[in-house]
């Protein structure tokens, strides 16, 4: 049976799942973000437990097709951009089409509306949360962070930069207090609705 998490994003919340379904007793086939597979099927009472000791963590158990969807939607975004080791050489529409086995237009279509917010506006604001800790690191200059995160120039990404933060990259390095936004917030502060 396939179950759908909103909220999971990280290694954390993989953490959180796996003991919530430990309780209960279910076995997993897989754990992914924003997805698991368990052996079982759940009884009412059984989705009423996990959906309640998930929410105690911040995480929610959906039913509704389009949430899943944006949450699929965005858990490929969020692993292109934060864990993979280089992004995908294809254009991001190709890959995310590719990764969920829809048409780009129709995933598009439905981000837009619910998040109101476009997939690029979303792949944006975690590229620059990404630039935001690479530069934390302070392991990579801007012109290989450039490279790394595939914008065309050192220029393209401080304007990008810039236009979303209201600094540059070079002041915000130079901060004494760095601020950062949770991963599962990004894209929150373009939102119409979340």
């Amino acid at each position: 049976m396939k179950l759908y998490i909103k909220y999971m994003v990280s290694l954390r919340c993989k953490m959180v799942v796996k003991e919530e379904l430990r309780k209960l007793g279910l076995h997993f086939i897989i754990i992914d973000l924003g997805e698991i597979e368990i052996m079982e099927d759940l009884s009412a009472a059984e989705h009423e437990q996990l959906k309640t000791g998930l929410l105690r963590s911040g995480l929610e158990l959906m039913d509704d097709r389009k949430a899943v969807l944006i949450e699929k939607i965005k858990n490929v975004i969020i692993q292109m951009i934060h864990y993979m080791d280089e992004l995908p050489i294809i254009k991001y529409s190709e890959y995310i089409s590719q990764q969920l086995n829809y048409d780009y237009t129709y995933l598009s279509n439905i981000f837009s509306e619910v998040k109101g917010i476009t997939i690029q506006q979303f792949i944006i604001s975690h590229k620059i949360e990404k630039i935001k800790e690479l530069i934390l690191y302070n392991e990579l200059n801007l012109t290989e962070i450039s490279y790394k995160l595939q914008y065309s120039s050192v220029a393209h990404l401080s304007n990008q930069f810039k236009k979303i933060t209201g600094m540059t990259p070079t002041h915000y390095k130079n901060l004494k207090n760095k601020s950062r936004i949770l991963i599962e917030e990004v894209g929150n502060q373009f939102s119409k609705k979340s």
